[in-house]
């Protein structure tokens, strides 16, 4: 008997739980910056040592970051189901939890890679990157990560996963950054799509379950609902 498919949509709130603060807040700011100066392809050009170091500062927190029980049980959903995980976040947390098939959006923050077009990646743990360190083509090497400005190139790879999903998961993500919020409507037209959120979410326009709590309290409500 083939395994259902689950596709998992994972954002910021999934690993706000571990302590990983959320990319961008309300007041538009992440750990004190401006998003744009930290997260968009202009504030590389602008000020690639200040980008440098704010993506080496994350990836030394990441180190001592743990997987919460929602990543985990979203991991152990691989024992009943054939699961994809695709994630807005930069963390490891979903590999460290024990997923197997994630596709990561906007990039690792484990990796780098060359200025030149994200060629020449490189997988660098937590350590910090050098001003001065270079790709493999000589070019600046900078942390591996699809800013605001930048194509997505895994949209496809996504898109594919979650056209046959039969089952969706929405968690920790408002849907509200294109072009991954229009994943959802992808899904084939009987999917069962579930969104678990403690905060209001914008209308969608295909009958959803709501599970209103935080991650790990919804995951483990749905975990049970769907392996029982």
């Amino acid at each position: 008997m083939n395994k259902q498919k689950i596709v998992v949509l994972s954002g910021a709130g999934i690993s706000a739980e571990s302590g990983i603060s959320t990319f961008r807040d309300s007041d538009g700011l992440w750990e004190n910056y401006d998003v744009q100066e930290v997260a968009s392809i202009d504030g590389w050009y602008k000020n690639p040592d200040l980008m440098t170091r704010f993506y080496n500062e994350r990836r030394a927190e990441l180190e001592h970051k743990q997987p919460n029980e929602a990543h985990r049980l979203v991991a152990a959903l691989e024992e009943h189901f054939k699961v994809t995980v695709v994630t807005q976040n930069i963390d490891d947390l979903h590999e460290r939890a024990g997923s197997h098939h994630i596709i990561h959006l906007h990039g690792e923050a484990t990796k780098a890679c060359s200025e030149n077009g994200k060629r020449f990646v490189q997988d660098i743990g937590y350590r910090p990157i050098a001003n001065d360190e270079k790709a493999q083509d000589g070019a600046r090497l900078r942390p591996f990560i699809v800013w605001f400005g930048e194509a997505v190139p895994l949209m496809d790879e996504a898109v594919r996963e979650i056209e046959t999903a039969d089952i969706v998961i929405i968690v920790g993500t408002s849907l509200n950054v294109y072009p991954a919020a229009g994943l959802l409507y992808y899904a084939p037209s009987d999917a069962q799509i579930y969104v678990i959120d403690p905060k209001e979410v914008q209308p969608i326009s295909r009958h959803v379950h709501f599970i209103k709590e935080k991650a790990t309290v919804g995951m483990r409500q749905l975990y049970d609902q769907l392996v029982k």
